[in-house]
């Protein structure tokens, strides 16, 4: 289930239907749907056998991450941002790099517990953000495997 390059092509080739899901289903009922389907994705994925979004994308990280992860590093504030982000077009801080510079070699990561929110929540399957933003979904669908598998999953329930 995480064979990437099947995922990538399959989500981009579905995206049609995985949009017409989310737009026309009644939102309750799709709501209604993702507990059980993320926790079935996430007792067939491994995350740390992926890494997939900490390799090639990144998170945002607003003030409160930032503060909380200088003071972990031991750093100020100022020195973590020149260190590690740049600002996007949105006007988000990013990190300049990837992978991740806090993903280790094993995948696991060197700030899990004091993470970005945006980490914490990733990939949405459990939450309205799947249904609320579809071109995030859409793009997640091609990059996590969860998430392609909670959209696989949609469209055979929703037939």
């Amino acid at each position: 289930m995480t064979d990437l390059s099947y995922i990538e092509k399959t989500a981009k080739e579905h995206s049609r239907q995985y949009k017409n899901v989310l737009q026309k289903v009644p939102k309750n009922r799709l709501l209604g749907q993702l507990p059980d389907l993320h926790r079935e994705a996430f007792e067939k994925i491994d995350c740390l056998s992926c890494a997939n979004c900490c390799k090639n994308y990144s998170p945002r990280f607003k003030m409160p991450d930032i503060k909380r992860i200088a003071k972990r590093l031991k750093m100020k504030e100022h020195q973590f941002i020149d260190a590690y982000l740049n600002l996007d077009e949105d006007g988000d801080y990013v990190v300049k790099s990837h992978p991740c510079p806090f993903l280790g070699e094993d995948n696991y990561c060197g700030i899990y517990e004091d993470r970005p929110r945006d980490c914490y929540r990733y990939p949405y399957t459990d939450e309205d953000v799947l249904i609320k933003q579809v071109s995030l979904t859409l793009k997640n669908a091609t990059v996590c495997p969860a998430v392609f598998y909670v959209m696989e999953k949609l469209i055979h329930n929703n037939k």
